[in-house]
C-alpha cells in the first residue's frame, strides 16, 4: 500500500472514530437512534464540510466520495447496537480520537494550501478540519467544547498544521509532509493525555473568579 492509500485509509478510520464519538455523546444524553446517527455523522463530517465550504472548493468531500457518508452512518449505527453488547473503553476511544484528529488536521492543511497557497489559511483550515466536528458535537449535546477546556487538543492540531507548512516550505513531498504532520499531532495529543499536560487557565491573582474590581 502506497503512502497516499495509507492516508486515505486513516482518513476513513478518523471518520469512523469521530462517528463513534458523536454517537456515544448522543447516548449519554439519552437520544433515540435518529439523534445518535445525526450527532455521529455531524461529528465525523462537520470539520471537513466547514473547510470545503469556506474554501469554496466545489462539492464537499462526502458529496464527491459518498464512501465517507456511508462510513460515518455505519459507524454511528453500529455504535448504537454495540453498546448494548460490548463495553467500549474510554481510553481506547481517546487514542482512536487522537489518530482521527491528527489525520484530519494534516489532510485539511494539505487541501487548503493546495487551493489557496496561503500558509496562514492552511493552518486555520487544518485546525478547523480536526476540531470543528467535535465542537459541533459538544454544542449539540450541551457540553462545553473540548477545545475550550484545559485539554491540549486544538494546540496539538495547531502544531501539526504548522509542521506541515514548514515542511512544505522546505520542499518535501506532500505525502511526507502529511505523514510527519500526523505524527507530530498524534505525539503531542498522546503525550498530553498520558502525562496530563494542560494549558494554564485564566485565574485572578486572589484566586477568585476573574472580573473587574469594585474598588476605586
Amino acid at each position: 500500500m502506497d503512502p497516499a492509500q495509507i492516508i486515505y485509509v486513516l482518513d476513513l478510520f478518523g471518520v469512523a472514530v469521530f462517528g463513534v464519538s458523536g454517537s456515544l455523546a448522543a447516548g449519554r444524553k439519552r437520544m433515540d437512534i435518529f439523534g445518535v446517527i445525526v450527532l455521529g455523522m455531524v461529528t465525523a463530517l462537520g470539520g471537513g464540510t466547514l473547510r470545503d465550504t469556506f474554501l469554496d472548493a466545489g462539492p464537499v468531500f462526502w458529496v464527491n466520495n459518498p464512501v465517507y457518508l456511508l462510513v460515518a452512518g455505519a459507524a454511528s449505527t453500529l455504535t448504537f447496537i454495540a453498546v448494548r453488547i460490548l463495553r467500549i473503553s474510554n481510553r481506547v476511544l481517546l487514542i482512536a480520537d487522537a489518530i482521527g484528529l491528527a489525520v484530519f488536521t494534516a489532510i485539511g492543511t494539505a487541501k487548503a494550501i493546495a487551493i489557496t497557497d496561503s500558509q496562514s489559511v492552511a493552518i486555520i483550515m487544518g485546525i478547523m478540519t480536526g476540531v470543528a466536528g467535535g465542537m459541533i458535537r459538544d454544542v449539540l449535546s450541551a457540553e462545553v467544547p473540548l477545545i475550550l477546556r484545559r485539554e491540549i487538543y486544538a494546540t496539538a492540531a495547531l502544531c501539526g498544521a504548522v509542521t506541515y507548512v514548514i515542511l512544505t516550505r522546505l520542499g518535501l513531498t506532500d505525502i511526507t509532509c502529511q505523514m510527519v504532520s500526523v505524527f507530530a499531532t498524534l505525539c503531542i495529543r498522546l503525550a498530553a493525555m498520558h502525562w496530563h499536560f494542560s494549558l494554564p487557565v485564566f485565574q485572578a491573582k486572589d484566586g477568585n473568579e476573574p472580573g473587574f474590581s469594585d474598588e476605586t
